[in-house]
């Protein structure tokens, strides 16, 4: 099967199977002797994987190749996890801080502990597709991790660290659109109930009418809405409660594209009610009170709220509604399907959530304004038999 050669530029190639996790991988690995070490005289060899016996002997055939003609040059011997550490440090300053402290989360979590030892050089897709098999996570979880990893080695690739980048060669587990879950009336009518006069109430009301996200919602500011107008300019979102200790308050929203919503007058009386509120709140608390960001929801002192502690207390509130796993985020589905069922097109309401197209709106909402057309196809059969009958 191999054919042993000293001589520089020639080459092994032999048959592997490794258990990794209890499973069984078989591969197929090439070494070709690319020169000598300067200071031991012992011979240097490069070595190559896949999952055939004809992939790699053409890699080795090339490498061989550039080996005669001198102009082989020897890859990178650093580990996954070392280059990964470079990336996030010197590459990874054009995403968001959340984005990159995401990164670093799933990277120490999920990858380096399974491929940070392996060396760049060495990282195979088939190495790549048993890390991805043996993730345990949810699709689109996974998915984002290996975006991850595949983002640090296209950069590897373009800094000819190494030839490919394995993770394009690998299949990702199917991704399945998780259903939405919007409020129906009666559960939109508890919900209202349950929140009057707690301390989230006008958080809930906002969001259930506007379809803002939470971390929009907390970090509106009284200069963005002009009451005049009727409209809330939403161009920045409270940041996470982590990112906020090291004093960031703001960042953009997650479409990092400005937008402007109409506001339905019941949220402007809202927003009015929940100034006075502050106001109280602050006569309250005196010379502590203290908020320069301007916000419009705050904790008794004037700074940022948790999205932590609304999350809980606005679980605790559905819990005792009967409302049990209705989720925070299932008000902006509410606001979607309730804007469709008014007679909103479906570019207004991408607009006002922030969508990136019309088509992912419709994508997501897309069974509401079926069921919309079926009753509109229903009333319309209605009028028919009646004009009929005169």
């Amino acid at each position: 099967m191999s054919q042993r050669k000293n001589a520089k530029g020639g080459g092994t190639i032999r048959k592997k199977t490794v258990i990794r996790n209890g499973r069984e991988y078989t591969y197929w690995e090439a070494r070709v002797t690319v020169g000598r070490d300067p200071g031991t005289g012992r011979q240097v060899q490069r070595s190559f994987t896949g999952k055939t016996q004809a992939e790699v002997r053409k890699r080795m055939q090339a490498a061989a190749v550039a080996v005669d003609e001198g102009t082989y040059t020897a890859p990178q011997r650093m580990t996954v996890g070392q280059w990964l550490d470079v990336w996030v440090r010197d590459y990874l300053t054009g995403v968001k801080a959340s984005t990159a402290e995401n990164y670093r989360y799933n990277i120490r979590l999920h990858i380096k502990p399974a491929l940070g030892a392996v060396r760049l050089a060495d990282l195979h897709p088939h190495a790549v597709q048993g890390f991805i098999n043996d993730l345990g996570l949810a699709p689109t979880t996974t998915a984002l991790v290996c975006g991850i990893l595949s983002g640090a080695l296209e950069k590897a690739v373009e800094l000819d660290y190494i030839p490919k980048n394995p993770v394009r060669r690998c299949e990702l587990p199917r991704q399945e659109q998780k259903e939405i879950h919007p409020l129906n009336d009666h559960q939109l009518a508890t919900l209202l109930a349950a929140a009057k006069g707690s301390s989230i109430e006008h958080i809930v009301i906002v969001s259930l009418f506007t379809g803002l996200r939470l971390s929009e919602v907390l970090g509106l500011t009284w200069e963005a809405i002009d009451f005049d107008s009727g409209t809330i300019t939403v161009d920045r979102q409270l940041a996470p409660d982590a990112q906020r200790k090291a004093g960031v308050l703001f960042t953009t929203p997650k479409s990092h594209k400005a937008r402007m919503v109409s506001a339905a007058g019941s949220v402007l009386s809202t927003l009015k009610l929940q100034r006075q509120r502050q106001a109280e709140m602050q006569l309250k608390a005196g010379s502590v009170w203290s908020n320069p960001g301007g916000l419009v929801f705050t904790n008794e002192i004037g700074g940022p709220m948790s999205q932590r502690n609304v999350q809980a207390r606005f679980k605790s509130l559905t819990k005792a509604a009967g409302l049990d796993g209705v989720r925070f985020h299932d008000t902006r589905h509410t606001y979607a399907v309730n804007a469709l069922r008014a007679g909103d097109d479906v570019k207004t309401v991408q607009g006002n959530l922030g969508h990136a197209t019309a088509a992912f709106t419709l994508d997501r909402y897309g069974h509401v304004t079926e069921r919309m057309r079926r009753d509109s196809a229903a009333r319309m059969e209605s009028f028919i038999k009646n004009a009929l009958n005169l």
